[in-house]
C-alpha cells in the first residue's frame, strides 16, 4: 500500500468539500493499495460549446485526484503537495454521463510525485491519459 495509513474514502471525500471539485461535481468513487479514483459528470457544467467534454475539465479532474493521492501519501502536518506540471492527451470525445479519472504514481519521491491518470467513459473506454508532477513542499 502506497498511503501513509488505510484511509477510507468517507475520511478523504472532505478534502473536496468547496472548492473547485465541488463545483464540478466531482467526487472521490474508489481507492485501492495503489490507485484513488473519482468521477466527474458530462454535463453543461463540463461542456466545451459542442457539448463534449472540455479537455479543461479533463485536467481538473485528473489534476484534483492525483493532488489528493499525493496528499495521502505524505503527512500534511509536514509537507504540501502543489502541482508543478500537467499534461493531457484527449483521446475521444464524450457528450454525457459520468467519466473516471484513476491516478497511480509512476514515482513517489522525497520531493517530487509524478502520477499516472487515465480517464474512462461509462463503457471504460479510455478519454484521456495525463501526466501530473507535484511538488513536495515543506510547511
Amino acid at each position: 500500500m502506497i498511503w501513509l495509513k488505510p484511509y477510507t474514502l468517507e475520511e478523504i471525500s472532505t478534502m473536496q468539500a468547496q472548492y473547485l471539485m465541488a463545483h464540478l461535481d466531482i467526487r472521490l468513487s474508489g481507492i485501492g493499495d495503489d490507485y484513488l479514483q473519482a468521477t466527474m459528470p458530462v454535463d453543461e457544467r463540463t461542456w466545451m460549446p459542442y457539448r463534449i467534454l472540455h479537455g479543461g475539465a479533463s485536467c481538473v479532474l485528473a489534476e484534483s485526484v492525483g493532488s489528493i493521492a499525493s496528499a495521502l501519501v505524505v503527512d500534511t502536518t509536514q509537507y504540501r503537495p502543489a502541482g508543478l506540471e500537467i499534461n493531457a492527451s484527449h483521446l475521444r470525445g464524450v457528450s454525457s454521463g459520468l467519466v473516471t479519472g484513476t491516478a497511480r504514481p509512476f514515482r513517489l519521491g522525497r520531493t517530487t510525485h509524478v502520477w499516472d491518470i487515465h480517464i474512462t467513459d461509462e463503457q471504460d473506454k479510455l478519454i484521456c491519459i495525463s501526466r501530473l508532477t507535484m511538488a513536495i513542499l515543506k510547511w
